[in-house]
């Protein structure tokens, strides 16, 4: 059977999940995709609630019938209907499923009735059922027929039972069955898919990404915990899994026991951000190439603690060398954490030498490796290791839309493909432009936002190191990807790059990092090479 969304919009149901996978897989394939499954549809007109959800809709040409799931324990007693959840918490249930389901489809039928012309509406036999996808469920009673009844043994084999719901409501008195030809079908699909189904606008489902952050972020400090009180510790993962909250958190406590402590970075945007953000007394945040001038300032021989953050990028020997000098009885001694990309973006601040890591490793340090990714939608993560072969950890901050993508030939078709997206993100998406960030492998003046028409310059804010302090501004905003390292936004749009090869690891770098900046939407337009 066809699946309408592919994949499920709720993967919290486990319940709705197993019987999403039994429905996908019944009905034998040369007529698959005349039967149709929608999922979690939204029905503005419910014949008793001002707005209900079905579970699942199915459109075939025998018909359109309603499934109801209900998953964990059911039970009725003297009338009252109970679920029994994961934990064993019992729930009582407003009403019956089998009246749940009987009035989610007099809502369908109301509302198809006044949308569908009369020559396909007549034509219609509709039907509901019931899924119980975790119980067995084995008790008879008049108030349900159990045709219409699926339990945990009867879901292994979801398509006979199908067969055997159609055929029930077929024979009901006074229905004439007649197959529905696939013009129907399709006059039937156009009137479900934009009236009944709800789609989830960008701009919430970033929220809703928001919200999945703050349980993982949670969970990445717990990790804290487990490492604050070594004295070294060197920590891996890719990007998005929470080295900079956790460096951040380290240097809370450390500072917090009175060590003047130091966090260091090579990049001087995320050194001006950090430093506008995080303000904390005792913690000096600084670029590696200004340790020195900082200690000589302060009168310190070394700092107590060092910090380092987007370590990857200072994994050679000359500042390692810089570093141990910088600490209290130096790296092999000290107090120091170190935070590095696995997938290292190198590229723009050199390569990495490996016995600078070595070093590292040899030293006594506690070996962390961050693996549950705290900023991108699984949907990102996904992509990013498809398209570059990259692992920025598992997980991810809920599911997210689809990563959109496109080829372009030249600077008109780019400007076209460029002023459009805009448009879908902030007008169809409902994205604040603050929530928008273009970031190009070019300078802004050799860029194609700089051919975009005057109205949407106007409205594009070109980002440095000293505006960070009001980021992300009122406006939507543009930096170059080598910049942006270390920062995100919740939309990304990628320009000015063309399409990856994952072989070549100084041509993946710019990609890794731009795609890696968005935390719910991510839009990509490459240019053709030639």
């Amino acid at each position: 059977m066809r699946m309408i969304p592919a994949s499920p919009y709720d993967r919290k149901s486990r319940a709705e999940l197993r019987v999403f996978d039994a429905l996908k897989r019944s009905v034998p394939q040369d007529t698959r995709n005349e039967y149709v499954a929608y999922h979690s549809l939204n029905l503005t007109r419910h014949a008793r609630k001002r707005f209900g959800e079905l579970d699942f809709v199915i459109c075939c040409p025998r018909g359109v019938y309603v499934l109801e799931v209900k998953g964990g324990g059911i039970a009725c007693r003297q009338g009252v209907w109970y679920s029994t959840d994961a934990s064993g918490t019992e729930h009582r249930l407003s009403e019956s499923p089998f009246r749940q389901a009987e009035t989610g489809l007099h809502g369908l039928i109301k509302r198809l009735k006044e949308t569908l012309s009369a020559s396909v509406f007549t034509k219609l036999v509709f039907g509901y059922g019931v899924v119980f996808p975790d119980t067995d469920w084995r008790d008879p009673s008049v108030e349900w027929d159990r045709a219409i009844m699926a339990d945990s043994r009867i879901v292994k084999d979801l398509d006979r039972w199908l067969r055997g719901l159609f055929a029930y409501w077929e024979k009901k008195p006074g229905v004439q069955a007649r197959k529905i030809d696939s013009s129907a079908l399709q006059e039937l699909g156009s009137v479900i898919r934009p009236d009944v189904e709800a789609i989830i606008p960008l701009h919430v489902q970033a929220s809703q990404a928001a919200d999945q952050v703050i349980l993982l972020t949670e969970s990445q400090l717990a990790l804290v915990d487990c490492y604050s009180e070594n004295r070294r510790v060197l920590c891996s993962g890719g990007a998005g899994t929470g080295k900079t909250l956790m460096a951040l958190e380290f240097a809370r406590r450390w500072t917090g026991s009175g060590k003047q402590v130091a966090l260091v970075c090579k990049s001087p945007w995320l050194q001006s951000y950090l430093r506008m953000h995080f303000s904390m007394p005792k913690l000096e945040v600084c670029q590696l190439s200004g340790l020195e001038v900082i200690l000589r300032r302060k009168k310190l021989d070394a700092f107590d603690a060092i910090i380092v953050d987007e370590g990857q990028d200072m994994l050679q020997m000359a500042s390692l060398d810089l570093l141990d000098r910088s600490l209290k009885d130096g790296l092999s001694d000290g107090r120091w954490c170190f935070f590095y990309d696995i997938n290292n973006q190198s590229g723009f601040f050199g390569e990495a030498e490996p016995e600078a890591l070595e070093i590292l490793r040899t030293s006594g340090a506690a070996l962390a490796t961050l693996t549950k990714n705290c900023r991108n939608t699984r949907v990102i993560l996904e992509e990013v290791k498809s398209a570059l072969g990259a692992d920025m950890g598992v997980q991810g901050a809920g599911e997210g839309p689809a990563v959109r993508e496109k080829l372009v030939d030249g600077i008109e078709q780019a400007v076209a493909e460029l002023e459009a997206e805009l448009e879908f993100l902030v007008e169809e998406g409902g994205l604040a432009p603050a929530q928008i960030t273009i970031l190009s492998g070019q300078e802004f003046r050799h860029s194609v936002v700089s051919a975009l028409p005057e109205h949407w310059r106007q409205q594009i804010k070109q980002i440095d190191e000293y505006s960070l302090a009001n980021f992300p501004p009122s406006t939507m905003t543009f930096a170059r990807v080598a910049d942006f390292k270390g920062l995100e936004n919740d939309a990304i749009v990628v320009i000015d790059l063309p399409e990856p090869n994952p072989k070549n690891k100084q041509d993946i770098a710019p990609h890794y990092v731009a795609m890696s900046r968005a935390k719910s939407v991510l839009s990509v337009i490459y240019h053709g090479t030639d």
